[in-house]
Order: structure tokens, then sequence, then C-alpha cells
């Protein structure tokens, strides 16, 4: 037994993670142990990366591409991002206005470190990235949340923007996720463009999430970018993981001001060194060649949200919207938690662990998301067709099956849905 006195930090002792790794490592040990495991639960591709990523991923190899390059990305890929991202969205920009990172998500901190001091207070819509919070308390500021409703299409409530903006003491920085994991929403032109004139001209800065920029079902995706003075006020991050099915490779870049981009570079310089020059080779091959394969493989996205749609409506005590974007759907499943006095994360659970002993299906529940996700579940779309449909008819099943979820719970106490106090 260690006698070691040394402590972790408060900060370290209080962190919270990604659930959908954690039940990821769930459902591969059962799978392990023989269990069929349907996984709905974590936002990975089903598809290859594309061609042309893994053909120059391996030249880069045979050519020593495997040393040191620039801390802000090699220049040849920086500028095959900004010449995409004119091509995209008919913003100017060049290399200067890029910094390349190991996928989209260390951007969260990095913007953190750059905008955020103690005390600073930060706007969150919510159901919210689970990594968005950690990154806020690492630097001593406080989280402001708010609501995206479902009758709203989980866009953002701009008067709820507007009272941040204008009665939070130390209003800072606002994190905007469009098109937005958990929920599928989108926010419009009309949406954007509202809250970059509530902010404009303002100390506050807005980290802009874009990873599903590609996966929007209705009308084009608009960046925050595009709006007048957003440039200097906002760091807009993508990533290949989605676009691309290149999650593993880890690479994504920000956009935003050179000033802003020259200090991100000094904090990749400092933590990371740089990425490896081998990804940027695979992301510069996906930008410049791989746009058709991309497009196809976004309409198959599609086509699997619209099934999992479709059947879930069928279920009783299921409100479900088409979502506006991303390959999630996120049903609100409050009627069923309550009819079987179980938070709808601890149904997720149920699902995958108690609902069957041969069988079960990896989701996640709401609460994974912030309190606000609670009554909903998140399904990704990230298994063959006929296994969304499976999963579906698992779920219709397990859930008229009371005396299996009375056993679950009498194991697992911690999802009872608790019940109101009268009076």
């Amino acid at each position: 037994m260690s006698n070691s006195t040394l402590t972790l930090s408060q900060f370290a002792r209080g962190l919270s993670s990604e659930t959908a790794f954690d039940v990821l490592a769930v459902a591969r040990r059962l799978k392990g142990h023989g269990k069929d495991v349907i996984e709905l639960q974590i936002g990975d591709s089903p598809f290859a990366s594309t061609r042309h990523a893994l053909k120059s991923g391996i030249e880069a190899i045979e050519m020593n591409q495997t040393h040191y390059c620039p801390s802000a990305g090699l220049p040849t890929f920086r500028e095959a991002v900004a010449a995409n991202y004119r091509k995209e969205y008919a913003i100017d920009i060049t290399p200067d206005h890029v910094v390349v990172g190991p996928g989209a998500k260390v951007f969260e901190q990095f913007f953190c470190e750059a905008f955020l001091d103690p005390g600073d207070a930060v706007l969150v819509f919510s159901p919210h990235f689970p990594t968005y919070g950690p990154n806020i308390e690492r630097r001593g500021a406080k989280t402001v949340y708010s609501t995206l409703r479902q009758e709203n299409q989980f866009r953002p409530d701009l008067n709820e923007v507007e009272d941040f903006v204008k009665k939070t003491p130390r209003a800072k920085a606002i994190f905007l996720n469009s098109p937005h994991n958990p929920t599928g929403g989108v926010a419009t032109a009309d949406d954007l463009r509202g809250l970059a004139d509530l902010v404009r001209g303002k100390n506050i800065a807005v980290f802009s999430d874009e990873p599903y920029c590609h996966m929007v079902w209705s009308g084009r995706h608009h960046p925050l970018l595009a709006q007048p003075g957003m440039m200097e006020q906002a760091i807009a991050c993508y990533t290949f993981s989605k676009s691309y099915s290149m999650s593993g490779w880890r690479l994504g870049y920000a956009i935003s001001h050179p000033r802003i981009i020259e200090s991100v570079s000094k904090m990749i310089n400092t933590s990371l060194s740089c990425v490896p020059p081998i990804v940027q080779w695979a992301g510069q091959a996906a930008l410049e060649r791989d746009a058709a394969e991309r497009d196809e493989v976004m309409q198959r996205f599609r086509k699997k949200v619209e099934l999992l749609v479709e059947d879930l409506r069928r279920l009783d005590g299921v409100k479900v919207l088409m979502p506006a974007g991303t390959f999630y759907v996120f049903p609100s499943v409050a009627e069923i938690c309550q009819r079987l006095g179980i938070q709808s994360h601890g149904l997720a659970m149920y699902l995958l662990e108690g609902a069957d002993d041969k069988k079960g299906v990896a989701c996640l529940g709401g609460e994974c998301f912030g309190p606000a996700g609670q009554g909903f579940l998140r399904f990704s779309c990230a298994e063959p067709d006929e296994r969304l449909k499976e999963a579906v008819q698992f779920l219709a099943g397990a859930v008229t099956r009371s005396d299996r979820v009375q056993k679950y719970l009498d194991g697992n106490p911690k999802y009872r849905l608790a019940t109101p106090k009268r009076g």
C-alpha cells in the first residue's frame, strides 16, 4: 500500500470526462464476453477514411515526413485549408488565419486560455458537448447555461444571449456549436446574424464549434465568421473526423484573426509541439481530392438519420425531430422514463446491460450533456442500416419488460428517477 501524501489538484479531483468513451468501454467489455451490442453511443463514422487521404498518408510515411514541422502547421496544408475555406464559404482568408490541431476538441482549451480569466462568465447552450465545462473550469471561469428546447428545434434563444451580454457580470465568452451535438439543431443565418449583432464590438469572444459543417440536411452550413466583425471576435473550429471519416488521424484546424491565431500557435508550441506531418499530408489530399467522396458519404449519413427517425416515430412515448444536421438523433423519452421510474441515462445503460442477457444497445442518456438533457437519449447513426432498425425494435421491447427494469434499478439505484416532493 502506498504511503504517499501527494494529493491531486482540486481541478483534477473533480474532472469529468466525455461519457461516450466510458460507455464505449462498457460496450466493448460486454462484446468481449460474447454479448451482441449495437453500438450507437459514440460519434464515430462507420465508413473508411477517404481514398486520397489514405493514399497520401502512406506516401508521407514512405517519403519520411516523420519529423517536426512548424507548430502552426505545414505551410502547404494551411494554404490548402485557406483555399478550401474561400471556396466553400466565400470568406477571404489567408494561411495566417489558420492554425492546425489534433482534432477540434483541443481548441476548446486553447480558446479558454486565450480569453478567460478567473471569474469570467461563459454562456453555454445546453444540452452541450461534455468537455466544454472542464475547459472552462480549468481557467476558473463560470458557466451560464441557456437551454436548447425541442419545441424551438434546439436553436439558440437570442433573448437569453441578450440577457447574458447585458446583465451578466464579467460576461466574456459564448460557446456556440452548430450543427449541434447532441441535439442535431442548426442555428439559422438569422440566428447567427442576431448573435453577432449582440456581441459585435464588445469584449466578448465566441467559440464557434463547427465539426458537422458538411452534415446539414436542410439548406447549407452558415459559418459564424461570415458575419461582419466576427473574424476579430471568434475562433471557428473544424475537424476531419466527421466529414472525411478520419477520427483516428486526429486532425482539425481553427480559423480566426491572425493575431488570435498567433497566440493559439504558441499554445500548440508549448503543449503539443506540432501535429504530425503525415496527418497533414493526408488532410491536404482529402481537401483537394476527396470532396465528391465526402459528399456521397454525407448523403449516406442523411439516409441513416432519416431511417432512424422514421422508426423511432412509430414508438409510443417517444417524441423525435428530424435533426437539421449531424448524424445524431435526440428523441425525448421522458414519458417512458416517468412510467418506468428511471433516469434517461439509466434507461440507456439498462438497454446496454440489463434488458437482455445476450443482446444490448449502446446509446447515451441526455444527462451526459448536462441537466437540460434529462428525458432524452442520443443515438449515433454509426452502424449499418439493418442494425439501426434492430436497435429501435430492441428499444420497443425492452421498455415493456418492467420486471427487468426494476431488477436493474435494484442493482443500480443511482438511476432511479427522483419523485417530486409533495407540498
